[in-house]
């Protein structure tokens, strides 16, 4: 599990990328004035080279954003770090010339072929979904030249620089760990006993000794489901035993992270306080229903843990080596 997904290549993100992409309609796309975005060195970027990029991105922002307000500050964004992408690109490119490397339509298709064979299509079915989504087969074949060079760029001024130690791995393990709780979701059951607004200190302490009555019932192997139907003040979770279903740790609040990583499936914890932003409070008891996925020690994974700190300082000094190349350049940005 660990080795195919901490697996890299740099072609193949950028490639593979490239095809999601275009596994969309594009947006619509008004009349386009042309300017100068940037100059890099001696040779400009156009606004229509930034656009003609942009369109996955655009694509991708207009789908899961709905908010016209939104889409405008995401757009914002992403033609600022497009922009800066292409500028590397510029340097990227002025450095391949410096070492004469080059990236042939042989590597292209070879690329190409990987890309397809990871989508489960052939090249050719590949190339016609490019063509048919509005992507040209240049632009396509483009793409996967561009991470091509950058992989022997890679190869050639900075993976010299990467030296990976245990220590680097453990705390490749560490962001791992931190990864995995945020991102993998837990369900909870949650009996919510509101206080009153405006309720006095003996109501507030009243409404604590049913928490504790509660918990102190569920910790003794009554039916949680029937605490909720008896108790809870949630009317949407009434019929859900008390589950919102499975969320991500970064949606609960501290107390309730540390439920979900302490208890086990089953078990109630102590009953917690809760305040909303709005002010409104209650005392909620808490039981876990289902657990995240536990992390392997890191004896069983540190193989896996070295390749990934080795792509993760290969970034490092990716980026450390592009400031450098930006130094000694003449950079203009205009947008």
């Amino acid at each position: 599990m660990f080795s195919s997904r901490f697996s890299r290549r740099w072609i193949y993100a950028g490639a593979l990328a490239a095809f999601l992409a275009i596994g969309a309609p594009r947006p619509a796309e008004g009349a386009i004035v042309e300017r100068i975005v940037a100059v890099v060195g001696e040779r400009p970027i156009l606004l229509s080279e930034l656009r003609l990029r942009a369109r996955p991105h655009m694509y991708r922002i207009h789908l899961s954003t709905p908010d016209p307000t939104q889409q405008a500050a995401q757009e914002s964004e992403m033609f600022r770090e497009l922009l800066n992408r292409m500028i590397d690109e510029r340097l990227e490119e002025q450095a391949a010339d410096k070492a004469h490397l080059t990236v042939t339509p042989e590597d292209v298709d070879a690329g190409i072929q990987q890309v397809a064979g990871q989508a489960k299509l052939t090249p050719k079915d590949l190339i016609a979904e490019a063509k048919r989504q509005g992507l040209t087969e240049q632009d396509y074949r483009d793409e996967i030249r561009r991470q091509l060079l950058e992989g022997k760029l890679v190869q050639l001024r900075v993976r010299g620089r990467v030296r990976v130690t245990d220590q680097d791995a453990r705390a490749a393990y560490g962001h791992l760990v931190k990864q995995i709780q945020s991102e993998s979701p837990v369900d909870l059951r949650i009996i919510a006993l509101a206080i009153p607004p405006g309720a006095t200190q003996q109501q507030v302490d009243a409404q604590k000794i049913v928490a504790e009555e509660i918990a102190n019932k569920a910790k003794k192997g009554e039916d949680f489901c029937g605490l909720v139907s008896q108790y809870s003040m949630d009317p949407t979770t009434k019929h859900t035993c008390g589950s919102r279903g499975p969320l991500g740790m970064g949606q609960l609040f501290g107390e309730l992270q540390t439920m979900a990583k302490t208890l086990k499936p089953g078990e109630t914890g102590d009953p917690v306080f809760f305040r909303d932003p709005m002010g409104n409070s209650a005392y909620l008891v808490v039981q876990l229903a289902s657990q995240q996925p536990k992390v392997p020690p890191f004896d069983e994974v540190r193989e896996q843990m070295m390749e990934r700190a080795f792509v993760e300082a290969t970034e490092r000094q990716r980026k450390q080596w592009l400031q450098e190349l930006r130094r000694g350049v003449y950079i203009d940005i205009r947008l």
